[in-house]
């Protein structure tokens, strides 16, 4: 199983959300990160997960 890692801008991006908030998310132990050199990399499945565990159904 290959994992398909994501930079912060394109979760930002996926999210609807700023840079800062993946920033805050990853600082703050919500979203699972790996640092890369002075940037950060986000497994693909990490963030779905992350999105799957605060889904609620607004109807």
């Amino acid at each position: 199983m290959t994992s398909m890692f994501l930079t912060v801008a394109e979760v930002a991006r996926r999210f609807r959300v700023s840079n800062m908030t993946v920033y805050r998310l990853i600082k703050s132990g919500q979203l699972g990160a790996v640092r890369v050199g002075r940037g950060y990399r986000i497994r693909e499945e990490d963030a779905r997960r992350y999105l799957d565990e605060r889904y609620m159904d607004a109807g």
